[in-house]
């Protein structure tokens, strides 16, 4: 099997979220014990395995290091950026997921359709959810909400990006409560006014993320969450900016449709290659 490590939502290697993404060959996917544990010994926060279908068709899951999600959102953009780049595929493909079938719009920068988006639950018992971000005074004016674009995350709103620059996770206690909400993550975002739509932070230990760099998927649901609470447009195109206390600065953008469906987006850079011996 042939490997590639990307960086996805940056134009510069070392920057972004890194994914891995494995080609396959056959006609069936390898067994699931042999994926997780190529998954695990890669060491990425998801790793795409590929089969390629035709040239604009493709079924891709996702596996963290401990378990198989349903969709990712950066390992997706990591994955058609590295097709394009290999001259394998431009224009607009089919993309078969546990999350459901979606378009990919693949050039120098890939555009992916997100499942349908919803917001699952507004959580009203908050004070846990701030401590265990290390915030103790803090009046959002947005609802603490459970958002899903391919996966529920928990959108958290805080008062400035100074704050959210500074927060001390938890990582035991946001475990314990994104399995109680049966959540993927804590998705943290403070707006600035500086270009950008918001600046970000997500935090997964529950799947062995301590914290991600760009998360197209928590990304998606942010703005159908900023749309459904009146706070961005019905329609347009957005920029949300994650990754900077991690020293990996990522713009993840994101567009909604006329017809309310939601895209995500950038542009990826293939940092390695290589061959897996199994």
């Amino acid at each position: 099997m042939k490997y590639y490590i990307v960086d996805a939502f940056t134009s510069q290697a070392f920057g972004g979220n890194p994914a891995g993404v494995v080609l396959l060959d056959g006609d069936t996917f390898p067994d699931e014990e042999l994926m997780q544990k190529v998954a695990a010994e890669l060491r990425y926060s998801e790793t795409a395995f590929v089969r390629i279908l035709s040239p604009r068709e493709y079924h891709v899951r996702y596996f963290t290091p401990k378990a198989e999600v349903e969709l990712c959102g950066h390992a997706t953009i990591a994955t058609f950026s590295l097709l394009y780049q290999l001259c394998r595929t431009e224009g607009e493909c089919l993309c078969h997921t546990l999350a459901g079938d979606l378009r990919v719009e693949v050039g120098e920068k890939v555009m992916m359709q997100m499942a349908a988006p919803r917001i699952v639950a507004t959580i009203e018992d908050t004070d846990e959810i701030y401590r265990a971000l290390g915030v103790t005074d803090c009046q959002p004016t947005l609802p603490v909400q459970i958002a899903y674009s391919g996966l529920p995350d928990i959108m958290i709103p805080l008062g400035d990006v100074s704050m959210l620059q500074s927060l001390k996770p938890d990582l035991e206690t946001i475990t314990a409560i994104t399995r109680k909400y049966e959540a993927v993550s804590f998705h943290v975002f403070a707006f600035a006014g500086d270009g950008h739509t918001a600046h970000v932070r997500d935090f997964a230990p529950l799947y062995d993320i301590p914290e991600e760099s760009a998360t197209g998927t928590a990304n998606a649901a942010l703005t159908y969450y900023l749309r459904q609470n009146g706070r961005i447009p019905s329609t347009g195109d957005f920029s949300f900016l994650q990754g900077e206390a991690m020293g990996r600065p990522s713009i993840v953008a994101t567009r909604v449709a006329p017809d309310g469906i939601v895209y995500v987006g950038g542009t990826a850079t293939i940092v390695a290659q290589g061959e897996l011996k199994v």
